[in-house]
């Protein structure tokens, strides 16, 4: 990633969440002027007026807004904002570019990134790259739409590469943003209440890959038409990066794919003559749902091209045993085995997930992101009955009509009415499609619950 430098010598930073409270800290440590602002009031606010000595304007009227925005270089909107904000109006209106931490990382510091994005898997492939490049021997740090920023974390002198997961709210708003290697997984409808369009959402995506150069690495999953289409057209771009697709299948659409599955074996390229090599037996990995397997060659081949060892890489896929509420076995009740999804909060995710087992009792809904439910049909031949939770509980019953379906109005309701549903050879999986924060405050404490009260029941055994 090149370093620019920053032009833009005062900030206005509005939502004052962990990514803008790291910004706040950067900026004024690099000696950019900065004010802040937020439509609510949250705590940390006085953090940053006590500890930096930075205004802070709470619940601004749309007049004193636009007088923020006119008296700054540039806005730094926080993660998730809503695209109809009034922020973006008055940048627009005032000529103010907007930015994100991605921007003002790259203009403090030039070590390489390696960066992930796709609507599901991110955090999955961004962990599996960080622990390859730690096996190899390169210090690597996982940053970005996770506990630390990557703008907090180039503070740190103990890092060769940063892992950035890199979601599409930051992309979005990304105005030079040119990771050494750019992965991009996948793509489906999802933040539809955060992006104006689907459109939009697509943009945002494809911009991992807009400003690399031919030095630079493209990640192709190739088994995502959308992707994959993205990729063909900016491959006749000037200077475009060195595009690497990886797949399933060792060709797709007519063309090779380098990664790719071979009788039981994940196999890909390395070095500068792109040499065939045996990543790793499929029986060797933690679990081997397709997208588990997609996720490691594309894990794979972003590490390599970043510098990682093939040693490492194969000592990372095997030593990986997944993350916690993601297809995550919590045990066995009356001989029928309880999965905890609850990180899938979009249609997409759920339909990843339901592939893997040939019939299951899903427990799904929540707070519907501005996604159509009715997507789940297409995994109607392995859904044999379903449980609707929380306020798109109906609407998600309504769209898998046709099978056996109850409401719950508890977890713990949920997870007895898929007991009864379910009959031997279900699962049970708790696969939401939809938000938690109708009735928690993550998805971890959704799925937490979902794990307990399945521990609760008499007949629980733990997995072995």
């Amino acid at each position: 990633m090149t370093s620019p430098g920053l032009a833009e010598r005062s900030l206005l930073l509005h939502g004052l969440g962990l990514t803008n409270l790291a910004v706040a800290r950067a900026a004024v440590a690099h000696g950019v002027a900065v004010v802040a602002s937020d439509d609510s009031s949250p705590d940390s606010a006085s953090t940053l007026a006590d500890d930096l000595g930075i205004e802070v304007v709470l619940g601004p009227s749309a007049d004193q807004l636009d007088a923020l925005v006119a008296g700054v270089d540039a806005v730094v909107p926080a993660p998730g904002l809503p695209e109809t904000h009034p922020l973006f109006a008055a940048a627009a209106a005032h000529d103010r570019p907007v930015l994100s931490e991605f921007d003002l990382a790259g203009a403090w510091d030039d070590r390489p990134v390696v960066a992930i994005t796709g609507t599901n898997g991110k955090t999955t492939v961004t962990t599996l790259v960080t622990a390859m490049f730690e096996r190899s021997g390169v210090r690597a740090a996982a940053v970005g739409n996770l506990e630390t920023p990557l703008v907090e974390a180039i503070a740190r002198d103990d890092i060769d590469v940063f892992v950035v997961e890199a979601s599409s709210f930051r992309l979005a708003h990304s105005r030079r943003f040119a990771p050494s290697v750019g992965v991009w997984l996948n793509f489906a409808p999802d933040h539809l209440d955060v992006h104006r369009t689907l459109d939009d959402y697509r943009r945002a995506k494809a911009r991992i890959w807009r400003d690399q150069t031919a030095v630079d690495t493209a990640v192709v999953v190739a088994e995502d038409p959308v992707v994959d289409a993205d990729a063909l057209a900016r491959a006749d771009a000037p200077d475009a990066p060195r595009f690497v697709r990886v797949g399933l299948d060792a060709v797709i659409d007519g063309r090779p794919v380098p990664f790719h599955e071979r009788d039981g074996v994940l196999v890909g390229v390395a070095g500068p003559d792109a040499s065939p090599v045996d990543l790793v037996a499929v029986a060797d990995l933690w679990r081997s749902l397709p997208h588990d397997r997609t996720n490691a060659l594309a894990a794979a081949a972003a590490a390599l091209a970043g510098g990682a060892s093939i040693d490492g890489v194969r000592a990372a896929l095997v030593g990986f045993r997944g993350l916690p509420h993601r297809v995550e076995l919590v045990g066995t009740s009356g001989g029928i085995r309880y999965y905890d999804d609850s990180k899938a909060t979009a249609p997409h995710a759920t339909l990843a997930a339901v592939s893997g087992f040939e019939s299951v009792v899903l427990i799904a809904g929540g707070r519907n992101k501005g996604l159509d439910l009715g997507e789940l049909r297409r995994g109607a031949d392995r859904i044999r009955a379903v449980v609707g939770i929380g306020e798109a509980g109906p609407d998600l019953l309504d769209a898998l009509a046709g099978r056996p379906g109850r409401p719950a109005d508890s977890m713990a309701a949920a997870v007895a009415a898929a007991a009864e549903l379910a009959e031997p050879g279900d699962v049970v999986l708790l696969s939401p499609g939809c938000a938690s924060f109708d009735w928690y405050g993550s998805y971890a404490e959704r799925g937490d619950d979902f794990a307990s009260c399945v521990r609760a029941r008499a007949d629980f055994e733990e997995p072995t």
